[in-house]
């Protein structure tokens, strides 16, 4: 489904454009929430750092975001 890495900065202007906001910061951990109870820790230390596709398909778990979802957040075509 991902074919590429995708950076911090992406990956949270996708969470928040869906309606996740940040919600406490311990170190390079970032735990973002969502009103709905859905939950994801993004750990970066840069916004440009890129994710590998392990850690993204991880984080994607947490979001319960489906292909269309991704797509919609232009996060694959």
């Amino acid at each position: 489904m991902i074919s590429r890495g995708i950076s911090a900065r992406e990956f949270i202007k996708a969470l928040e454009a869906d309606g996740f906001y940040l919600a406490r910061t311990e170190g390079s951990h970032r735990r973002y929430k969502h009103k709905d109870g859905r939950a994801v820790t993004v750990a970066y230390h840069h916004t440009s750092d890129t994710f590998v596709i392990k850690t993204l398909s991880r984080m994607f778990d947490a979001t319960r975001w489906t292909e269309d979802d991704l797509r919609r957040l232009n996060l694959i075509k």
